[in-house]
């Protein structure tokens, strides 16, 4: 799995701080073409995540972590996605981003062990995120103990080695077992919801089915390969009008009968109600008039 370029005909617009814990879109960008970092910043993907594994040549690792560094030294804010742990170049990416305050977390590829994630979490500093992008069959069935190690912060899907390393196909029912077993696995480490592999292509009714999938499956963010994919998982894994109509409605009778329980169907619906009323007010999204 490796990033592509950003679209260069998108434009910046207005963003909204979304916090990493509800992100939905996580745009890949090439630490190998640092002139495309400011304008991936400035889109309207909830996180970029600068990439120095898979989209980084070996004899280009040295400079394009560099180049990743000098941004973040000089101000630009990001999380990067770091080699593996068994890679020769894991230390050296540990080393040169210990103790940036401009960098927000780091994604830990290949990540199968929980040990892997707590050793990265103490290398930096102890403080610093660690989103554990899972690429493997042993990841898989090592989710649970990775989502419950020190310095996990939520999990991710490498859904394109992982088929590499089984075998199995793209179809929808091929990955079910990988995506639910990160979502129970989240759950389980009281995590976040995890995030979807990328797309790859650029026919957007492909990625709206996938993103459609992707929140089906009960993941909450998807990465992305391109600036132009990003406002579409944004839509897809955003509450649409019509479901925040819902929950205003109901929020409102709940609050007027004083916030009586009726009866047994009423808290799985607060319950529903409360989370999409936070997400729409995180995300921006309005109700349907």
């Amino acid at each position: 799995m490796s990033s592509i370029d950003a679209a260069p005909e998108t434009k910046p617009a207005a963003k909204r701080t979304i916090p990493a814990e509800i992100a939905r879109s996580w745009l890949l960008v090439p630490a190998t073409r640092p002139e495309l970092f400011d304008e991936a910043a400035a889109s309207r993907a909830d996180a970029i995540v600068l990439d120095i594994e898979d989209a980084v040549d070996p004899s280009n690792k040295a400079g394009a972590r560099n180049d990743v560094a000098t941004w973040l030294d000089n101000g630009g804010k990001a999380w990067v996605r770091i080699n593996d742990v068994h890679s020769a170049f894991w230390a050296d990416d540990v080393a040169r981003l210990r103790n940036n305050p401009n960098l927000l977390g780091v994604m830990l590829a290949k990540t199968e062990t929980a040990e892997q994630v707590k050793e990265t979490f103490h290398r930096l500093d102890g403080k610093t995120r660690v989103l554990a992008l899972v690429e493997s069959a042993v990841g898989i069935e090592e989710a649970n103990n990775i989502a419950r190690a020190e310095g996990a912060f939520r999990l991710a899907f490498g859904s394109g080695d992982f088929r590499r390393d089984t075998g199995m196909s793209a179809d929808r029912e091929a990955m079910a077992y990988p995506r639910a077993k990160l979502v129970v696995a989240s759950r389980v480490g009281n995590l976040p919801g995890p995030i979807d592999g990328p797309t790859v292509g650029t026919n957007h009714p492909i990625l709206r089915e996938q993103s459609a999938i992707t929140v089906a499956m009960g993941m909450t963010g998807k990465l992305a390969l391109a600036i132009d994919q990003t406002t579409i998982i944004n839509e897809v894994i955003s509450p649409t009008p019509t479901d925040v109509a819902w929950a205003t409605d109901f929020m409102n009778d709940f609050n007027a009968r004083g916030g009586v329980i009726r009866d047994g169907s009423d808290l799985p619906r607060l319950g529903r109600a409360e989370k999409i009323m936070k997400l729409a007010t995180a995300y921006g999204v309005q109700p349907a008039v």
